[in-house]
This record gives C-alpha cells, structure tokens and sequence, in this order.
C-alpha cells in the first residue's frame, strides 16, 4: 500500500477518533434544501443551526406536543394550525386554565423570512421566540427550565436529543430544533405564484384585475406588503383607531415615534387568516378593504401611505379576489407539517 495513503488514512482515523460526539452526530445526518421559485432567495439560517432532516423531524415532534405546557394541554400546534395557515382563527388564543391573550395569534407562513418577531417585533430570531409562548402566563404559563428537565426524563426524547446533537437536551438544542421546523413552513405555491414565477394561466380577470390596483401607486398596498413575501418586515401604523390600548412597539424600545406600530404581517395565505390586525377587529377580507379604502382614523402616527383610495365596490371586490389568489393549498395540506 502507498505510504501517503496510509498515512493520510491514519490522520483520517486520528481525526474522527477526537471528533466530539456533537460533531460525530451531526456528519451523520441528512441535509435539508429548500424548495423555492426562480429568483427567490434562501432564507437566512443561522450558521450554528444547520438545516437537517433529524433536526426537523425532532423539532416537529415538540410543536405537536402539549407537554411543553404547565398542564400539558397546549402545543405550539394549538394556536398555529395547519389548515388555517398556521394561526387558529381568535380574536385572542386561549392559553392554559384557558386563560387570554391581548394581541391576535400571527401566521408562521414563511416566518424563516422574518427579522423581528412578534406584532411589536420584541424577539430577534426564529430560536428565541420559541421561549416566549412556553413562559408567556397567557399561552403555556410555563417555565424554560422545568420543560427542559422534563424533556431530560423523557425516555424517547432524552434519546433522541443525543442522536441528533451528540448531548443532552438543553436550552440551546431544544429552541433549535423547533425554529429548524419552523424554518421548513415555506409557502411559494399560490395561484398567484405560478402566475408570477412560472407564467401560468392560474389567475382569473378578476384576480388580475386586483393583483394590477395592489402593485400600483393608486393603492401603494405593495409598499409595505412586497414581493416576495407580501411583507417588508417593517412596523407601521395603518389608523386602525385614533387612540390604542396597545402601544405597539413602543412597548420594546420605549420610544415616543414607535407609539402604536405594529409588525407588517405576510399576506401570503391571508385568506386563510381572519380574524385581522393586531387585536383581531376586523372579521374578513371584506372588512379589511373597507378600512384601508376608508384612509383609516386619523392617529398621529399613521403611515403616509394609509389614506381614502376611492374605490368602487368592483375594484374592492378585485382586490380580494387578489387576495385570494395567495392561497397556497399545497402549503395547507402538505403532510411533512402534520405530526
């Protein structure tokens, strides 16, 4: 045998001999990719919490399951659910000892997309905002601690936690194993984009008639909710009242200028998704182009851009139909998502 083989297959050796089990488990398994449209970029996955396989899997496993709750009674799954584009259609989620919310549940649709999480954009990534349902006392009413001392007892999850990490189940591993599940919630298979990224006839006139008064200056809706995602990931104020309850971002940053500004949500699935706004006021689609056709209240923080469109009953009734055409039934019924 070649003397350079044999030694490059003892370095070889030596390397893996000393590999932490971390590493060991994580050159076993299998990558994940995303699936997306021409031109539609990856989203950003952070560099410690590679996509794979076993991870999604695992991370799926504790979104379903209630046992993250005080009384085992709530999942993750409960106010995000699937067939409803991920949120569960309240005006406020209920939460343990059914105890209530006071902002309307958002949708995970493409949420790997997201910058800032939450209406008032309180949390700064995917991994972190695993945290706040379970220690919310309106949601889970639990603490991070006592789910992760369960999940160490569990005689299935204790398990899997080492198969795929290579240690113990702790904070770190547990809120990546969610956010990597949630990162595969990838809507891109609407109507609308197998209009827009394949040219496909699957627009009707009347949706076409919409999508055109959506992307003009007439209405300026594509502003705020742009391509791809149907959301600039920004905060504004859409004169939803001429005084809030809620003050919206200000809560995070303590900031006069940030009073009442809320989260721009996606709209991709938005049909799917009524209740709507922050506090879930407007019942439909019907309600919502009604608001934005009226200019709003006239708050002193509203966006420049929310003023009377003047619009006809057809053209209202156009843009919903637009509206429409962003639901993604393959999204709605993939079975990867179910448990």
């Amino acid at each position: 045998m070649d003397k350079k083989y044999i030694i490059l297959l003892l370095a070889t050796c030596f390397v893996f001999a000393y590999c932490s089990k971390e590493e060991t488990s994580m050159l076993s398994q299998t990558p994940y990719f995303f699936n997306l449209p021409p031109g539609v970029e990856n989203p950003r996955v952070p560099s410690d919490n590679t996509m794979t396989m076993e991870k999604i899997a695992l991370g799926k496993m504790l979104f379903f399951d209630p046992m993250l709750s005080r009384d085992s009674t709530i999942a993750c799954a409960s106010c995000h659910i699937q067939s409803l584009a991920f949120v569960d259609n309240k005006t406020f989620s209920l939460g343990v000892y059914d105890s209530v919310g006071f902002r309307n549940a958002l949708s995970l649709t493409n949420v790997a997309y997201n910058n800032l999480f939450f209406w008032d954009g309180g949390v700064p990534s995917l991994e972190l905002q695993v945290i706040a349902p379970i220690e919310s006392p309106f949601e889970m009413n639990n603490v991070l601690d006592s789910v992760i001392e369960k999940l160490k007892t569990h005689p299935y999850y204790s398990e899997r936690f080492l198969e795929v990490f290579g240690r113990p189940v702790d904070k770190v591993s547990f809120t990546q194993s969610i956010a990597t599940f949630e990162r595969t919630l990838i809507s891109f298979n609407s109507p609308f984009d197998k209009y827009h990224y394949y040219n496909e006839t699957t627009l009707n006139e009347a949706q076409i008639r919409g999508k055109d008064l959506f992307f003009s200056s007439r209405t300026n809706c594509s502003n705020c909710h742009s391509l791809p995602n149907f959301t600039n990931n920004g905060f504004a104020n859409n004169g939803l009242y001429e005084v809030y309850t809620d003050m919206g971002r200000r809560r995070v940053t303590v900031q006069f200028n940030d009073d009442a500004l809320f989260k721009i949500p996606t709209l991709r699935n938005v049909a799917r998704t009524a209740p709507y706004m922050h506090d879930g006021s407007l019942p439909n689609l019907e309600a919502v182009v009604v608001h934005y056709n009226s200019g709003g209240s006239n708050h002193f923080n509203k966006s420049s851009l929310v003023k009377p469109l003047n619009l006809t009953a057809q053209e209202q009734a156009d843009l919903i139909a637009f509206l429409e055409s962003l639901t993604d039934d393959e999204f709605i019924n993939n079975s990867s998502f179910r448990p």
